[in-house]
């Protein structure tokens, strides 16, 4: 089964000092932080920010070309999170054709904002992400969902959802 989950936030991680998207579904039930790269965190950054850029960046590139060729993005999934790596799927659909994409969370989290389009998170990942042993990774999960939760809502940004 898959969750729908809306991109809430993306922050510096205070311990790693690394970007997250954080992402959260509408019931406030889950909760998946997702470790990204800079130039990934600053994709998804300015399309939340809905900031225009003189020239297409990747994902808008990516998103042009889709259309172009007559396709539309039903979705993206995050569909597996194996030795703390998130991997995700690109939902396109071609006239009656569907194709599947393999993706980093990052791009696709991107491609969906960029054409507003579902972001859903497998059941699955969501419990490894909760289940995972008491490893310092794990312990610094703990403290950026603790300091995320108790956060003031306007030190998170001007992110609207």
């Amino acid at each position: 089964m898959i969750v729908k989950m809306n991109v809430k936030a993306v922050i510096v991680d205070p311990i790693a000092n690394m970007p997250v998207v954080i992402l959260r579904d509408a019931e406030d039930k889950n909760f998946l932080p997702i470790w990204v790269g800079v130039f990934e965190a600053n994709a998804i950054a300015l399309q939340l920010e809905e900031v225009r850029t003189p020239r297409p960046l990747t994902h808008d590139l990516l998103r042009e070309t889709i259309a172009l060729l007559g396709a539309v993005v039903e979705r993206v999934v995050i569909t597996r999170l194996h030795d703390s790596t998130f991997y995700a799927e690109i939902h396109l659909l071609s006239g009656d054709r569907s194709v599947l994409v393999d993706s980093r969370p990052s791009d696709a989290i991107a491609l969906a904002l960029r054409t507003s389009s579902p972001i859903f998170v497998e059941e699955e990942v969501l419990e490894k992400s909760r289940e995972q042993d008491a490893s310092e990774e794990t312990q610094n999960h703990e403290r950026l969902r603790k300091w995320f939760e108790e956060a003031d809502p306007e030190s998170l940004g001007k992110y609207k959802m």
